[in-house]
């Protein structure tokens, strides 16, 4: 079997990869519509946030195409239980419901694989663990119909509106079926959710055990060491579009780091608060002042603030855009940056190649336009190339890694946006402060 996985700047990719690399499928992993029309089999990784990746597919084009590959037939398959909403009631693709952890099903795990060798990835039955299956069943009569080497999956948690509110009540119903809660999802650990930071109390009455998962553990190790106490030089690359996205992120990261480097839309209103102009550049005015204040941070704590001093601009926003080349103190009035430039390249790249430690969270340009993409691909290989501990945070930075094929070069690639951020910026996370307090 192939399958053309869909990259559309989400986080999971490895996992899904690998997944599919392990039961035999031979994997592409693309951005480009062009494939996704030639695949026989299409693989779209979970939306967690739908509308963010409604724009990402929309920004790449792929909307179009994908909605004519189904039509003709093509398997579309989807990887997270977030997805059974959009399979089930989403007009816009005409999807049908495909690969995922469906709400109330059974993972059996064999011990032998079919060939005989030891089992290590569970293999999936979709066998109705008991009649009418989909929603958790709470009283304890599923619990008991387990048989040795089987487990129970509970419905996708958001489809009850209790858990986004901590409920304490559907916390504790969730801790009715556990004598032990091991917290894996370090993508969730930012939000005070019933089943992230509210279970774990209940399990703690009861007399159960709450401990850290391996992955949650390693992101805290990494991040929480990059922020806290870092090899130095110690370099941060930011990037992305909006400076109010990360100003606080910023801020925390001017009392840690030696080397600020920053890229990428949210580069245009520091030009704007250094006097420049930005010619028809994304831009935030209402953060200029704030952009300079962090500009008067960085000097009074002595960290290097790196900025591009030359930009590839074009004459509109898309993929068929010609780049030119200018320095970022004659950007033309009617032309809009869309990547650092060479000169800009060789600087950053000098500056990687000194750190001990490089934190990396948001692409130089976009870099989903090959003729834009330069930029970040020449950060992606510095890191790469650079004899430090890397730390890859973020979607976008993600994708960007696993497009340019150097994700095995990085140290560790956080499989959590909003939570690696929030932890970078210093706040405490709800699913680790109630993991410690329990």
């Amino acid at each position: 079997m192939k399958v053309t996985v869909i990259d559309y700047g989400l986080s999971n990719l490895l996992s899904v990869q690998h997944a599919f690399v392990h039961f035999g499928a031979e994997v592409q992993v693309t951005s480009s519509p062009a494939d996704v029309l030639a695949a026989d089999a299409l693989v779209l990784p979970g939306v967690g946030a739908f509308q963010d990746g409604m724009q990402g597919l929309e920004q790449l084009g792929l909307i179009e195409p994908i909605k004519q590959k189904t039509a003709q037939g093509t398997l579309l398959l989807g990887i997270c239980l977030g997805m059974q909403m959009l399979f089930d009631e989403s007009e816009e693709f005409g999807l049908h419901k495909g690969l995922g952890l469906i709400p109330g099903r059974v993972v059996r795990i064999p011990d032998v694989d079919a060939d005989g060798s030891p089992q290590r990835v569970p293999h999936i039955s979709w066998d109705p663990l008991y009649p009418g299956g989909g929603r958790t069943d709470f009283s304890g009569t599923a619990l008991a119909a387990l048989k040795p080497g089987e487990v129970m999956m509970i419905e996708n948690v958001r489809f009850h509106k209790e858990e986004e509110k901590n409920d304490p009540a559907f916390a504790k119903e969730l801790a009715d079926l556990a004598d032990v809660y091991v917290c894996d999802a370090f993508g969730s650990a930012h939000r005070a959710h019933a089943s992230v930071a509210g279970v774990t109390k209940f399990i703690t009455a009861k007399g159960g055990e709450n401990v850290v998962g391996y992955l949650m553990q390693k992101e805290i190790d990494f991040l929480g060491k990059a922020v806290e106490n870092p090899v130095r030089p110690f370099v941060a690359i930011l990037g992305g579009a909006k400076v109010a996205d990360k100003l606080n992120v910023i801020s925390n990261l001017l009392e840690k780091c030696d080397t600020l480097i920053i890229g990428g839309g949210m580069a245009y209103t520091f030009f704007l608060a250094q006097g420049l102009s930005v010619g028809q550049s994304l831009k935030e005015e209402d953060w200029v002042e704030r952009a300079g204040e962090m500009l008067k941070k960085a000097e009074e704590k002595g960290v290097k603030i790196l900025l591009p001093i030359d930009n590839r601009v074009a004459d509109h926003f898309g993929e068929d855009a010609v780049p030119e080349v200018v320095a970022s103190d004659a950007i033309p009035d009617d032309r809009e940056g869309m990547d650092i430039g060479p000169k800009t390249e060789e600087l950053y790249a000098e500056a990687v190649k000194g750190a001990k430690t490089v934190f990396w969270n948001g692409p130089m340009g976009v870099f989903e336009f090959d003729n834009f993409a330069h930029g970040t691909e020449a950060v992606c290989r510095a890191v790469a190339d650079s004899d430090c501990t890397s730390i890859i945070g973020g979607g976008d930075s993600v994708a960007a890694v696993n497009k340019f094929g150097l994700a095995d070069k990085m140290s560790w690639i956080s499989t959590g946006g909003g939570a690696s951020m929030e932890l970078v910026e210093g706040k405490a996370l709800p699913g680790v402060e109630a993991l410690l307090d329990a």
